[in-house]
């Protein structure tokens, strides 16, 4: 069973930085999906893949996935860049 932390990125239909400063851990698919023959909905037996535990720091979800033996992989959080430019850049 592996799992992967990562912190929550900003959507981009998002203003604001709500709850960007959360680590998530993730369980990776031990299936893959296949469509359902009566309705077509792709799922599995994999219920892991529904679990998402979210953790304050990234050192709190590393300390989680030893404790409990789960072999993880953290994604680093790419920065932050800021497009600075004024409203008078709009007429140029």
């Amino acid at each position: 069973m592996a799992a992967r932390i990562y912190q929550i990125q900003k959507n981009a239909m998002q203003s604001g930085k709500a709850l960007t400063h959360l680590w998530v851990l993730e369980y990776a698919n031990a299936q893959a999906k296949q469509p359902d023959p009566l309705t077509g909905w792709a799922g599995s037996g994999d219920t892991q893949a529904q679990v998402k535990l979210t953790f304050p720091s990234q050192a709190a979800a590393c300390a989680y996935a030893e404790r409990e033996g789960i072999a993880y992989s953290v994604i680093a959080t790419p920065p932050r860049t800021l497009k600075l430019q004024a409203y008078a850049d709009n007429f140029r």
